[in-house]
């Protein structure tokens, strides 16, 4: 049988280039085509530069129909393309309505109404958990929806709209944090953080409590899991991806602890409530204690360019609990390979980034 042919949209950035590595090393795939508007070169892939020796890469735009069309032209030898992975999307959190439109919405929806124009058999499309309504209570694929970022709001809303693309065979998955090598908005803020807090001496504190749930799935399970339902899941379901250890707040500040050195702790109910009044000015005030050290750190160790940065955008300062279900996938013979984050695990993330001289090296 013949391996499929695989598009991956975004495939440079943080879960793309692990996927595409997946893929290479792994000899799934016939021809696999990487498009994305960032240079591998100007990527800071490390060690996944070396799998991009092997994929046909492509820079281009996905707002554009007609840039659009080029991605979608057969691949060489012909055929079309099986698999359609879209990772391509705005992931900073605090843009504006206008910039998620047009790199959220508008992207999917042109991407997958090409997709369906040239017979993809199977259209991936990475979507996140947050589209959950917030609670303790883990949500299943079928839990009630209420977006509590601006991003999730219009992840949702791409959803939706792809289920009207005529003739589109798609399949979503909702992840909840992914971390792992290449993270820079997972778990990667509160690690440079924790930097931040040991060049200061000071104690690392939170808002609300220790049992905050901020469900984790590793990265190399999180691109198992989408390679897995192309070949393997429902058209037209939906799967969430999150380990089983309902990561908490306190689960990761306790991995920070032994990390740094340092002391952790949270403000509890009312000191957060009344910091809930003015959550942007306490996140400014808290960001801008945050970049001196890290620019002190970074600096000490010769660093003058690093995508990485302790800022923590405002909306991930609510009391909102990510609690997610991520058994169903289990269901189409998934198994998840990684059971929750690890104190080696997370210095894995950071070695990552320490080797190409993006974070000061680990005394």
């Amino acid at each position: 049988m013949s391996k499929p042919n695989v598009l991956v949209l975004g495939g440079v950035g943080f879960m793309g280039r692990n996927l595409v590595r997946f893929i290479v090393d792994n000899k799934l795939a016939g021809h696999v085509r990487v498009v994305d508007k960032v240079l591998p070169s100007t990527a800071f892939l490390g060690d996944f530069a070396e799998a991009f020796n092997h994929v046909e890469y492509l820079q281009g735009s996905l707002t554009s129909v007609a840039s659009i069309t080029k991605i979608f032209a057969a691949p060489e030898g012909g055929g079309k393309w099986n698999f359609v992975f879209n990772l391509a999307a705005e992931t900073k959190y605090g843009q504006t309505d206008s910039v998620y439109s047009e790199k959220v919405l508008d992207l999917s929806v042109k991407c997958a109404t090409e997709a369906a124009k040239v017979g993809v058999d199977r259209f991936i499309e990475v979507s996140t958990a947050q589209v959950y309504e917030a609670g303790k209570k883990p949500s299943k694929e079928d839990s009630k929806l209420d977006p509590w970022t601006l991003l999730a709001k219009f992840k949702l809303q791409a959803e939706e709209a792809l289920r009207k693309v005529p003739g589109l065979n798609l399949i979503i998955v909702r992840p909840v944090i992914v971390y792992g090598p290449g993270d820079i908005t997972g778990l990667s803020p509160r690690i440079i953080t924790a930097t931040a807090y040991k060049q200061l001496g000071e104690k690392m504190e939170f808002l609300w409590g220790k049992e905050l749930k901020i469900n984790t799935v590793h990265v190399r399970d999180a691109v198992r899991a989408v390679w897995h339902v192309a070949e393997k899941g429902k058209l037209g379901e939906v799967y969430n991806l999150a380990d089983k250890a309902e990561t908490d707040q306190g689960a990761v500040n306790e991995l920070l602890e032994k990390i740094f050195g340092i002391k952790t702790g949270f403000y509890g109910a009312i000191m957060s409530n009344l910091a809930k009044m003015d959550i942007k000015g306490v996140a400014e005030t808290a960001n801008d204690k945050h970049l001196k050290p890290w620019s002190e750190v970074c600096k000490a160790a010769g660093i003058v360019n690093t995508p990485l940065t302790p800022y923590i955008d405002p909306e991930l300062l609510y009391n909102n609990s990510l609690s997610v279900d991520g058994s169903a996938i289990e269901a189409t013979g998934f198994k998840y390979e990684i059971p929750a984050p690890t104190e080696a695990l997370i210095r894995e993330q950071i070695d990552y980034f320490v080797k190409q001289g993006l974070f000061p090296p680990m005394k």
